[in-house]
């Protein structure tokens, strides 16, 4: 029995395997806890696995290739197609991966470093609160309004929205606090962010690909870090047009009989997609 491509299907403690030969045949199917993966793949000749693309598949395609074997990470809308109908279970998503790597001109995911995902982890972070922050803010402008009080838009403007809810003799006491609960956690959200922006801005001015893109005009440190820690090949995209449509700057095609119909955004990477409308740079952000 020679293996020549597993298809793992990864969770946080099951793992499903479903192994082929050169002839496509399956020859294992087996369901792996968590300590059991390592053990099990030490046990075998070097192969190739294929993950989907995703955080935890990164983590372990650096794993499995340091074992000795060749894993490919495979984006999961290329996926979907092979799962069998009316059988979506691990086993089949398994199976799936197996069907999908085996197509010719299939094309792979680059896996990410561990300093490419360290600075992730920041740029995702500051994403949640930048949301986070908006909420706060918009909760506090609904609560104001409730009591005939408003201000300008903008972050910056919240401070003289509390200072009209703290002179207003009319503003009940128990909305006050409320309101002054909410703005405290509000400047607290600001300086969590602005450490993590500091942290970024300094990846920037150290990482040679953030230097480079940083030199576009209109592209700052944090639009110059996320990308840098998102493509971990920039040789996989042909083109200039290419690597535009993986960042989602292309509209998604739905065209039939002729006619041409472009609907939405299309989103590339995972982490891109997620932060994609969060990316800005806080003002006066500067590489020099």
């Amino acid at each position: 029995m020679s293996i020549t491509m597993i298809g793992l299907d990864t969770a946080k403690s099951a793992f499903q395997v479903h192994a082929i030969d050169e002839t496509g045949t399956a020859v294992i199917r087996c369901k792996l806890r968590r300590n059991e993966l390592i053990p099990f793949f030490e046990k075998r000749d070097a192969c190739t696995i294929v993950l989907e693309a995703c955080g935890a598949g990164r983590h372990w395609a650096r794993t499995l290739t340091g074992l000795g074997h060749d894993v490919k990470l495979i984006a999961p809308e290329a996926v979907r197609p092979f799962v069998k109908k009316g059988k979506k279970n691990d086993a089949a998503d398994a199976a799936a991966l197996c069907a999908a790597a085996s197509q010719p001109g299939v094309k792979f995911v680059s896996a990410k470093s561990l300093a490419q995902q360290g600075t992730l982890a920041l740029l995702s972070v500051r994403s949640l609160l930048v949301k986070q922050q908006t909420m706060l803010a918009n909760a506090m402008r609904g609560l104001a309004t409730e009591f005939g009080l408003t201000a300008p838009q903008g972050i910056g403007k919240l401070e003289d929205l509390m200072a009209l809810v703290d002179t207003d003799e009319a503003f009940p006491e128990q909305a006050r606090q409320a309101f002054r609960g909410l703005f405290d956690q509000c400047r607290v959200l600001a300086e969590r962010m602005k450490t993590l922006e500091a942290e970024i801005v300094a990846h920037a001015r150290h990482d040679e690909n953030a230097r480079r893109l940083a030199t576009i005009p209109g592209v700052g440190p944090i639009t110059s870090s996320l990308i840098a820690s998102s493509v971990a090949d920039i040789g996989t995209f042909k083109s200039g047009r290419h690597f535009a449509a993986w960042l989602g700057l292309v509209p998604r095609q739905h065209s039939t009989g002729g006619k041409p119909n472009y609907q939405g955004r299309q989103s590339g990477d995972t982490q891109v997609a997620c932060l994609g409308s969060n990316v800005d740079d806080p003002p006066g952000s500067t590489m020099e």
